[in-house]
């Protein structure tokens, strides 16, 4: 059984920081892609971050980039999104997803196996 589970969301002040973790189970990811998505009401689930198999290349939706740090430990089989000066309209639930192939793709039809998510509110 494999299972992706989201920690470290919560409610916080525009500005402040969060870092999210993703602790996979039930098998080993270190040769596939690893991505951060999130959804807020009424939207559809949209690609915030990436990472390669091996942690070499990243990648960042524009509205993350700059602000938020995508990493893994394979060892630890977690995946990591450390997010600074965090504003309103980061204010989602955030899932971990892990990709068929080595690399990133900002596509959800592109992973197999999603966490149930962790809620992260940002107010004003």
């Amino acid at each position: 059984q494999v299972q992706l589970v989201e920690s470290g969301g919560g409610l916080v002040q525009a500005g402040d920081s969060l870092r999210l973790s993703c602790a996979a189970s039930g098998g080993t990811f270190s040769t596939q892609a690893m991505g951060w998505f999130r959804q807020a009401p009424g939207k559809e689930r949209e690609f915030v971050a990436g990472i390669s198999w091996s942690g070499d290349d990243t990648h960042y939706a524009d509205s993350a980039k700059g602000r938020f740090t995508i990493s893994r430990d394979n060892a630890k089989n977690t995946l990591y999104l450390q997010m600074n000066n965090l504003k309103p309209e980061d204010t989602a639930v955030y899932f971990c997803a892990v990709a068929r192939r080595m690399w990133i793709d900002t596509t959800t039809r592109a992973y197999d196996y999603w966490g149930q998510g962790t809620q992260v509110t940002v107010s004003s």
